[in-house]
């Protein structure tokens, strides 16, 4: 049987951007940056971060952004807010870690896209899958902001792109990474920082630039 890498070869559409907003503490006030982003280059989702906020701050927030985001059929996703995103029509919601992804699965599916990181093993991974997943996602920093070692990501990313169906999204801590993400077989690349310091549309044009693989560096 052939593997999913070389399934994917034959197959396989390019890898596409996943963007990951700050946290957000005034939606209309981020929402001509995310316009500039989305104009910039082609986007296949967004996760919004929200700095705080409860009940109507949140539901305000989302209602804020999330026409620029799905007017575009860019897919508008909520970080561990499955709830929220299920009453507000969002198209899913990122979940970190397997007994949240568990608990909150059952309100998101079959309508809408549970995301899975927080993943510190290969064995949280197939669990997500097998917990019903959409995709995984590898390399994403921790509250601490810490995250393995770049060749660690790389490594987890080939693994799961050779033998698994479930999409993969590998976490770019920077426009360096982008490439090598790809390459190693990642279906999304996930930025978040990087996009938004300075001028938010030139950064997604370097990012989407840099979508080409290329081979991992030592």
């Amino acid at each position: 049987m052939a593997s999913r890498r070389q399934r994917a070869q034959i197959r396989r559409p390019p890898a596409r951007l996943y963007l990951i907003t700050p946290p957000i503490e005034d939606a209309r006030l981020f929402a001509a940056d995310l316009e500039s982003a989305l104009e910039a280059a082609d986007v296949a989702a967004v996760l919004l971060r929200f700095a705080g906020g409860k009940g109507q701050d949140l539901r305000e927030a989302v209602t804020t952004l999330a026409p620029v985001v799905q007017t575009r059929g860019i897919a508008l996703l909520l970080d561990g807010e499955p709830e929220l995103a299920r009453r507000l029509d969002a198209d899913g919601a990122h979940l970190t870690g397997t007994e949240v992804l568990k608990r909150a699965i059952g309100s998101l599916k079959p309508e809408r896209i549970a995301g899975a990181g927080g993943l510190k093993t290969r064995h949280d991974a197939m669990i997500a899958a097998e917990s019903g997943a959409d995709y995984v996602m590898f390399g994403e920093p921790d509250a601490a902001g810490g995250r393995p070692p770049f060749p660690a990501i790389i490594e987890r990313v080939a693994w799961w792109a050779e033998l698994f169906e479930p999409a993969c999204v590998g976490y770019a801590g920077r426009f360096e990474e982008v490439g090598q993400l790809v390459a190693a077989g990642a279906d999304f690349v996930a930025l978040g920082d990087p996009a938004w310091a300075g001028e938010v549309a030139a950064a997604v044009r370097t990012a989407a630039a840099a979508m080409k693989p290329v081979e991992a560096l030592e």
